[in-house]
C-alpha cells in the first residue's frame, strides 16, 4: 500500500480572500468585494465602474466562487444576475459549488443549484461536491445537496475514492455515519485496493474505525489491499495498536461462540440466561435438600420453616422476573416509527423542536437500524437492535435493559438479593444450631466443610449471587435516583447533551431523586421529553 496520503481538494479553498490584510480589510474590486460580502461596494463596482463578474482574479479564481465560499448568498443571486456563470471553472476545474462545500455554506449552494449549478459535476481529479464536503466533514452540507438535490454520495473519483473513503481517511465519524447510514457501500476498493477501513486503520481514527467495524461486516474486516494487507495488518503496521486490537476483537465477534449455540432459543443473543436459570434452580434444590430437609441436621423449628419457605417463595417469584425481563422487549425502536420524519427522505422532515427526537447530533443516526433514533437510546452490537433509553446489555438475562422492561429488571435484582440473603441466614443458622461441638483438633469450617458438601456448595452459590445481584441493584438504585442510565454514566464524555456550558458534567433529566424514583415506580420510566432545563445547542462532532 502506498504511503502517500490521499491529496486533498485544491489549495484554493485555503486562500485568504484577495488583497485583504488579516488585521484590516480592503475593498479594491469585485473578488474583495464578494469575498467580505460588502454588497453595496461590490454594486459600485459593477454598475458604476463597469467592472466585470465573468473573468478570474490573479489566482484564477472567480468572483462567485469567493462569495459561494463565504455564503453571502445574496451576493452569489447578484452575480449570477449580472453574468456570473454557475458552471465556470477555475484552473483546477472546480466550480462555485465545490467552494460552498469547503466551508458548508448551504444557502449559497442552494441559489448555486437553483441556478443551475451541476451537482455532479467533478474537477481535474474527479472530485464533486460530495467529495469535498466528506474531505471537510461538512455533514450537514452533504446531507442537503443529497436529500434535496439527489447527489451521488457514493460515486468514485478519479482515484477510486468515495466520499465514505475521504470521511474515514480524514476521520469524520458523523460524515461516516451520514453516509453509511444512506447505504454507502464499505466494500468499495480503490485503485490501490483500499476500503474506508484501511483509510481508517491506516491514519489511526479510532471513531471512524469504530462506526466502520460496528456497521460492517467479516467481509470488510478481512479484506486484504493490493499491498496484501487487511485494515487489521495495516494498524498493527502502522503503530496503532489499540486500533489493532479492536479490529480483531470485531473481527472474533464475527464467529459464533458456544454461548450463542447455547442461547439461540433466547433470540439468538449472546448470553447467559440459560446458565444463571440453572444455577438458581440448583441453588434452590440445594436449598431445600441440604438446609431445609437435611437428615443430619436438626429439626426444623416453625420460624426456621417460615423463613425458609419465604425464601423459595421469593427464588420463585425473582425467576418469574427473570423470564420476565429476559422475554420482554426492552424498548426496541421501530424504523421510522413515531420520528416525524418526510415520506420522501428520513433526514428532511426532522422535528427540530423535540428534544427527544433530535439533539442536532449525527451520532443519532443508525447506519444499521436506518433510523433517527431519539435521544438518549443506543444500538446495541449483541442484539443489532436500537434500544430506547437503553442501559445496557445483560447478558445474564440474554437482553437489554431499556425504557420497557428496566423496572422489571430492578425488580428481578430486589428478589434476587432477598432471595439469595433469606437463604444465606438461614443456612447459616441451621449450621450454627446444628453443630454445637466438633471434635478436637478440628476447626468449626474445616468440619463443616468435609461432613456437609451440599450446605458449603450452597452458601458458596449463594454468597456469588448475593453479592453480585445486591452490587447491580445498589448501582440501578443510584442511578435511578439521579434519572441517568449505566450508559450515559460509562459513556458520557461522548454526550454532548450532559455536559453543562463550562463543559463540566450536566444530567438534564435530573428532576430530584423523589421525582425520578415516583416516575420510575410509577410509570417503570422517566419521561425524557421533560428536561430540567433546556440542553445547550447541539453540533456535530
Amino acid at each position: 500500500m502506498a504511503s502517500s496520503e490521499i491529496e486533498i481538494v485544491s489549495d484554493s479553498s485555503e486562500q485568504k480572500p484577495p488583497n485583504g490584510g488579516v488585521n484590516e480589510v480592503r475593498i479594491v474590486d469585485v473578488y474583495s468585494a464578494s469575498a467580505y460580502g460588502d454588497f453595496e461596494k461590490l454594486r459600485k463596482f459593477v454598475e458604476h465602474d463597469r467592472d466585470s463578474l465573468t473573468k478570474t482574479d490573479g489566482g484564477g479564481y472567480y468572483a462567485l466562487q469567493w462569495a459561494a465560499l463565504n455564503n453571502f448568498a445574496d451576493i452569489v443571486q447578484y452575480i449570477i444576475e449580472h453574468g456570473g456563470d454557475v458552471n465556470a471553472r477555475d484552473n483546477s476545474g472546480q466550480m462555485a459549488l465545490h467552494w460552498t462545500a469547503v466551508r458548508g455554506s448551504i444557502a449559497a449552494a442552494d441559489v448555486l443549484l437553483q441556478n443551475g449549478a451541476r451537482v455532479e459535476a467533478a474537477d481535474v481529479n474527479g472530485y464533486r461536491a460530495v467529495h469535498v464536503a466528506a474531505q471537510y466533514g461538512q455533514t450537514t452540507f452533504l446531507n442537503y445537496i443529497v436529500a434535496k438535490y439527489n447527489a451521488d454520495f457514493d460515486v468514485p473519483d478519479n482515484d477510486g475514492r468515495t466520499p465514505l473513503h475521504w470521511a474515514a481517511y480524514k476521520g469524520f465519524a458523523d460524515t461516516i455515519r451520514l453516509l453509511l447510514f444512506r447505504d454507502a457501500s464499505q466494500g468499495k476498493q480503490d485503485k490501490e485496493g483500499c476500503t474506508p477501513l484501511h483509510w481508517a486503520a491506516l491514519r489511526g481514527n479510532v471513531e471512524a474505525c469504530m462506526v466502520l467495524a460496528h456497521s460492517g461486516s467479516k467481509a470488510e474486516l478481512t479484506v486484504k489491499d493490493k499491498a496484501g494487507y487487511t485494515p487489521v495488518e495495516l494498524a498493527s503496521d502502522k503503530g496503532h495498536r489499540h486500533i489493532a486490537l479492536f479490529l480483531s476483537s470485531a473481527l472474533r465477534s464475527q464467529s459464533k461462540h458456544w454461548k450463542d449455540r447455547i442461547c439461540s432459543g433466547c433470540g439468538g443473543k449472546a448470553g447467559y440466561a440459560p446458565v444463571l436459570f440453572s444455577l438458581v434452580v440448583i441453588n434452590v434444590i440445594l436449598f431445600i435438600n441440604c438446609v431445609l430437609f437435611a437428615p443430619d441436621l436438626t429439626k426444623v423449628t416453625a420460624t426456621v420453616g417460615l423463613w425458609g419457605w419465604t425464601g423459595v417463595s421469593l427464588a420463585v417469584c425473582a425467576l418469574i422476573m427473570f423470564v420476565r425481563c429476559s422475554s420482554k422487549d426492552p424498548g426496541y425502536i421501530e424504523t421510522r416509527a413515531g420520528m416525524h420524519l418526510d415520506a420522501e427522505d428520513p433526514l428532511l422532515g426532522i422535528d427540530l423542536n423535540s428534544n427527544s427526537i433530535w439533539s442536532g447530533n449525527w451520532s443519532q443516526l443508525c447506519p444499521t437500524c436506518k433510523i433517527v433514533r431519539p435521544i438518549r437510546s443506543k444500538h446495541c452490537a449483541t442484539c443489532q437492535r436500537c434500544v430506547d433509553q437503553f442501559d445496557h446489555h445483560c447478558p445474564w438475562i440474554s437482553n437489554c435493559v431499556g425504557k420497557r422492561n428496566k423496572r422489571d429488571f430492578v425488580i428481578f435484582l430486589c428478589l434476587g438479593t432477598l432471595t439469595a440473603l433469606v437463604g444465606l441466614l438461614v443456612a447459616l443458622h441451621r449450621i450454627w444450631t446444628s453443630v454445637p461441638v466438633w471434635p478436637a483438633g478440628e476447626t468449626w469450617a474445616h468440619y463443616v466443610f468435609f461432613n456437609y458438601p451440599g450446605i458449603v456448595a450452597f452458601l458458596i452459590m449463594d454468597t456469588a449471587i448475593l453479592i453480585a445481584a445486591g452490587t447491580l441493584l445498589s448501582v440501578q438504585t443510584m442511578q435511578i435516583a439521579k434519572n441517568i442510565t449505566t450508559n450515559e454514566v460509562a459513556n458520557r464524555a461522548r454526550y454532548s447533551y450532559l455536559h453543562g456550558p463550562d463543559g463540566r458534567f450536566r444530567n438534564p433529566y435530573n428532576h430530584g431523586c423523589w421525582k425520578n424514583c415516583s416516575d420510575f415506580l410509577i410509570h417503570g420510566h422517566n419521561d425524557d421529553n421533560e428536561i430540567a432545563w433546556p440542553p445547550l445547542q447541539q453540533v456535530s462532532r
